[in-house]
C-alpha cells in the first residue's frame, strides 16, 4: 500500500531539478552557470554563488522563514580586502554537509535575479 500523498505546500522541488532550472534560466538571461559541486539529488541544499564577471561574489542559501517560506537569504559576502576567506568559508560548508550542492552563477544583477527566482 503507498505512503500518504506529501501535501502540496510542503512540496519540494528536488534538488536536481532545481539547479537544472536556475542553470537555464542564467543561460536565457545571457549570464553563465555551472555545477560547482554535486550534492544529494534530491533533498541536497542547494547553495548560489553569485557573481559578475568573476566578481562581487555573493553565497545565498534557502532559509526556512516563519510563514512557511524558503526565500534565497545573502548568507556570506565577499570581501575584497580577503577573498581567500570567502572562498575557506565554501570549503568548509561542503566539507560539513556532503550533500550540498554549490551552483555558481555569473549574471547581471545577480541579487534581482535570484529573488526573481522564489516560488
Amino acid at each position: 500500500m503507498p505512503g500518504p500523498v506529501p501535501d502540496m505546500d510542503d512540496a519540494r522541488l528536488p534538488a536536481h531539478l532545481e539547479a537544472a532550472g536556475l542553470i537555464r534560466a542564467v543561460q536565457s538571461a545571457g549570464g553563465f552557470a555551472t555545477v560547482l559541486a554535486k550534492g544529494e539529488k534530491d533533498a541536497g541544499t542547494i547553495l548560489v554563488l553569485t557573481t559578475y564577471r568573476g566578481g562581487n561574489a555573493v553565497l545565498f542559501e534557502r532559509m526556512p522563514q516563519l510563514d512557511g517560506s524558503r526565500p534565497y537569504i545573502a548568507a556570506k559576502r565577499e570581501n575584497s580586502e580577503n577573498k581567500q576567506e570567502f572562498f575557506e568559508y565554501l570549503e568548509k560548508r561542503r566539507r560539513q554537509d556532503p550533500d550540498i550542492w554549490l551552483i555558481e552563477l555569473d549574471v547581471a544583477n545577480a541579487e534581482q535575479f535570484i529573488a526573481s527566482r522564489e516560488p
